[in-house]
C-alpha cells in the first residue's frame, strides 16, 4: 500500500520570526526581532524579507531542498567569474523536516522589473555572459548541474503561431512571424558542442540594478543547467529588450547565429505565454507577459537571416 504524502508545511510569520531570532540570536536585541514580510503578495509564501539586510529562502519539498542545496555550491564556484554579486549564504539548515532553508544577504538594488539597465550595464550583463562561458562545464557537472538538450525552434515556432492565431488582434499580428520562415528557423539550430553553463530564468526579477542602470547582482541560481547559451540571451531580450540583449549578447562574443536563436525563442516563448495566461492556463500578471512581449518584439538590425549553413553568416 502506498503512502499519502506529507503535506508541505505553510510557513507562517510566526514561523519564520522564531527561525530568524535563532539565526541572528548574535545580533539580536532585545524586542521582536527583525522585521520579517513575504516577497510577494501571492499566497504560497516561501520567500522572506529580513529586515533590510536579508532574505530567507525556504524550499517547498525534496526537489527545491536538493536544487537549493546545488545552487549554495553552484555560487562559489560562478563568483569569481561573472563580474556581478550573487547571494552568500550566512545560514543554512532544515526549516521543517527534510525541507532546507537559507538565509541570504540582500544584494543591494532594485528589480530589473523596475530598474531600466543602461548602456553602461549592457556592459555588465555582456561580462555576466562571458563569465558563464568561462565556469568550467565539468566542475558545474560534478555539484549536479543537469545537462539540457536545446530546444527545437522549428517545434516552438510553430506551437507560437498557433498560438498567434489565438491573441486578439489588438494584442498580436500573427503576420509579425513571416519574419523567421521556417527554413530560417532550420538555419538557427544550436550548434553542436556550444554548452555552457546556463542560468535559464535571467528575467528582470532575477537582475538586481543600481539607480544608474548598473546590474549589481543576479539572483536565484536553482534552475541552471549546462545547455545553449541562446536561452540566456532569449532571457535578456524578455528582461531589458531586443536591441540590449543583442548588443550584451555580442560584446560577449556571441555571433549572429545564437544572437538570433535567442531572440526568436523569447519571442517565440512571449506569445505563447500570454496566450496561455488569457486562456487560464498561466497564472503570471498580465501586465508583465504584455511588457515581455513588447520587449522581446523590439526590432534590432539582424531581422533576417539568409544563410548560416556551414558556421557562414550572410546578413543583408
Amino acid at each position: 500500500m502506498s503512502q499519502t504524502p506529507t503535506p508541505t508545511p505553510t510557513p507562517t510569520p510566526e514561523t519564520v520570526r522564531r527561525l530568524v531570532r535563532s539565526l541572528l540570536a548574535d545580533d539580536a536585541a532585545p524586542g521582536p526581532g527583525p522585521d520579517v514580510r513575504p516577497v510577494t503578495e501571492e499566497g504560497g509564501h516561501f520567500t522572506w524579507w529580513v529586515g533590510r539586510r536579508h532574505v530567507l529562502r525556504l524550499a517547498r519539498d525534496h526537489e527545491g531542498s536538493l536544487r537549493q542545496r546545488r545552487e549554495l555550491r553552484l555560487r562559489d564556484l560562478i563568483r569569481p567569474h561573472i563580474g556581478v554579486a550573487v547571494p552568500m549564504s550566512v545560514a543554512r539548515g532544515e526549516w521543517a523536516s527534510g525541507l532546507n532553508y537559507t538565509l541570504d544577504t540582500l544584494v543591494p538594488g532594485a528589480s530589473g522589473e523596475q530598474q531600466a539597465v543602461s548602456a553602461v550595464g549592457e556592459a555588465d550583463l555582456a561580462g555576466l555572459l562571458t563569465g558563464l562561458r568561462e565556469v568550467p562545464v565539468r566542475q558545474a557537472e560534478t555539484l549536479g548541474v543537469p545537462r539540457t538538450p536545446p530546444r527545437s525552434l522549428e517545434t516552438l515556432r510553430a506551437a507560437a503561431v498557433r498560438a498567434a492565431e489565438r491573441l486578439p488582434a489588438e494584442e498580436f499580428d500573427p503576420a509579425r512571424f513571416d519574419q523567421l520562415a521556417a527554413p530560417a528557423a532550420v538555419q538557427l539550430g544550436a550548434q553542436t558542442g556550444a554548452a555552457v553553463l546556463v542560468h535559464h530564468g535571467l528575467l528582470g526579477e532575477h537582475l538586481v540594478v543600481s539607480p544608474d542602470g548598473r546590474v549589481r547582482g543576479v539572483l536565484d541560481w536553482t534552475g541552471a543547467v549546462i545547455g545553449d547559451p541562446a536561452e540566456d540571451i532569449a532571457g535578456l531580450a524578455v528582461a531589458v529588450g531586443a536591441p540590449a540583449a543583442v548588443r550584451a549578447a555580442t560584446l560577449a562574443g556571441y555571433s549572429a547565429r545564437p544572437c538570433l536563436r535567442g531572440l526568436w525563442l523569447a519571442r517565440c516563448d512571449t506569445v505563447v505565454r500570454l496566450a496561455d495566461r488569457l486562456r487560464g492556463r498561466d497564472d503570471s500578471r498580465l501586465p508583465l507577459l504584455e511588457a515581455q512581449l513588447g520587449h522581446s518584439w523590439e526590432s534590432i538590425l539582424l531581422e533576417r537571416v539568409t544563410d548560416l549553413r556551414d558556421g557562414t553568416e550572410e546578413l543583408p
